[in-house]
């Protein structure tokens, strides 16, 4: 919500939840056929209200939100992190808070690219607890830890929030997945 305020705030947003999918992914450790079918009933719902264009964002059902850009062809549907990866070059440090991010995004960056992935460790939690300080302050530290490479790329639209202390303590670009997203979706939408 914040990237579309500050990079388009004409843009007209609906959104739509499913807050148990995450949960049913770490419990089952793995996509499961019926977590794509739930995707595509949620994207042909978006649709059928009118949708120009679906954004998900986690970027840990990849396959699913392929399904559903397969689907709604043309309509545009990108995955959270893709307009990230599109961005990214040289030596990227990954930072992510959901672990099954750090399986299933690395594969999707171009080769040319040199990932260093790191998960923060209790930096979800911290979060879902209420306490945003603590987790910018852990994603801080892991970022300092990603020395050398040349921009860090946070993985979730969660971490976004922690992206101005993060460039502010590395002095590195930090590209972010609602940041990139919102800019693609515009171009894609005023062509």
């Amino acid at each position: 919500m914040a990237a579309f305020a500050r990079l388009w705030p004409e843009a007209e947003l609906a959104n739509l939840l499913d807050d148990s999918l995450s949960a049913d992914l770490a419990r089952a450790g793995s996509l499961q056929p019926a977590m794509t079918g739930r995707f595509l009933t949620l994207a042909r719902y978006a649709a059928d209200c009118g949708a120009d264009a679906i954004l998900f964002t986690c970027s840990a059902f990849g396959s699913c939100i392929e399904a559903c850009a397969t689907a709604l062809a043309p309509l545009p549907v990108l995955k959270p992190n893709e307009a990230m990866i599109e961005q990214a070059h040289g030596k990227v440090g990954l930072l992510a808070t959901f672990a099954p991010t750090l399986a299933s995004m690395p594969p999707e960056f171009p080769p040319g690219v040199t990932l260093r992935p790191a998960l923060i460790d209790g930096a979800l939690a911290a979060l879902q607890a209420g306490d945003g300080a603590r987790h910018d302050a852990l994603a801080v530290e892991a970022a300092l830890r990603l020395r050398g490479c040349d921009v860090i790329a946070l993985a979730q639209f969660s971490l976004a929030r922690a992206a101005p202390a993060i460039a502010a303590a590395t002095g590195l670009p930090v590209l972010t997945t609602p940041d990139s997203a919102v800019r693609k979706l515009r171009r894609l939408l005023a062509a």
